[in-house]
């Protein structure tokens, strides 16, 4: 089956679900209400520093409306551009999305490579928008593997916004989670042959550092979409501690109204990390009641 890129346009017309949402609704960016739902969610509690984004659910979204999968793939790139806009206006440091997997290369290969063609062209006509809006793109994964317009494209665009300050946008391709530790696994071994590491040294707080993440703080809250309840292979040592969040609706139709709602979710939860309720609640309050008792009798 040969597969052809169709213009957004053309797939808008082809089914009245993949239009664009009217000016006034939370996903028109310029619609008040908006804004006031962003200030809203800014000034009541915390924003998630990290958000990880499991795009899944373009090929299902087509096929529910009678379109080729690659519909469901370019309507998907409009899902990107309102989510890495509104994760930048909310004040997000980090969004890491699983672009394309290494088990993705298992694809028909007119499949893949019409993939290949559209990443290439989302690279080329949002880059420049990125960097006017002081993004920072940063890849992880197999690089090499990607064909080779593609990556030089991709390494001029990251050089490109290397020295921005605002939202770094993270796009895992060519990535899984076992390579990424595999690969650790052999840098770490590599150091500890030629004595730059030792063994015994070795710690859960060491291998981060020969992840391709180093320096970027694990995810806060992970979304993924389409309903499935798995991480299929996605930063396997990063969301150890990661809020989950699974949405029924298919990529190409979560936009930044979805987001928002993820975000009302996460602040429900209470991130425990291993401790109990008491303990969190005691170390917000600088000490529960039981401590301060001990402390008197025992003195500081």
């Amino acid at each position: 089956m040969a597969y052809n890129i169709i213009p957004k346009k053309k797939i808008r017309e082809m089914t009245d679900e993949g239009r664009s949402l009217p000016v006034g609704t939370l996903s028109d960016p310029s619609a008040p209400d908006d804004k006031a739902v962003r200030d809203a969610l800014k000034k009541s509690g915390e924003i998630p520093k990290h958000i990880a984004i499991i795009m899944d659910g373009n090929g299902r979204w087509a096929k529910l409306r009678g379109l080729p999968r690659i519909a469901g793939h370019t309507e998907g790139v409009e899902s990107v551009r309102d989510v890495v806009e509104a994760c930048g206006q909310l004040g997000v440091e980090y969004l890491t999305l699983y672009a394309f997997s290494t088990e993705n290369w298992k694809r028909p290969k007119e499949e893949v490579s019409l993939l290949m063609r559209l990443l290439l062209k989302a690279l080329q006509d949002e880059t420049d928008r990125l960097n006017t809006n002081n993004v920072r793109i940063r890849a992880i994964g197999d690089l090499d593997a990607l064909p080779a317009e593609v990556g030089r494209e991709l390494r001029d665009d990251v050089e490109k916004t290397k020295t921005n300050t605002g939202l770094t946008l993270i796009l895992a391709l060519s990535y899984s989670g076992r390579w990424d530790l595999t690969r650790a696994c052999r840098r770490m071994a590599d150091d500890v042959a030629t004595g730059k590491l030792h063994a015994a040294d070795i710690t859960d707080a060491t291998i981060p550092l020969y992840l391709s993440t180093t320096g970027v703080p694990d995810p806060d809250l992970l979304i993924r979409t389409s309903g499935e309840f798995r991480i299929s292979n996605f930063l396997l040592w990063q969301l150890a501690y990661t809020e989950i969040f699974i949405t029924q609706k298919h990529w190409p139709s979560f936009r930044r109204d979805e987001l928002y709602a993820a975000i009302t979710d996460y602040r429900g939860r209470e991130r425990r990390f291993g401790m109990v309720s008491e303990q969190l609640r005691a170390k917000e309050s600088g000490g529960g009641s039981l401590q301060r008792f001990i402390k008197s009798v025992t003195g500081p």
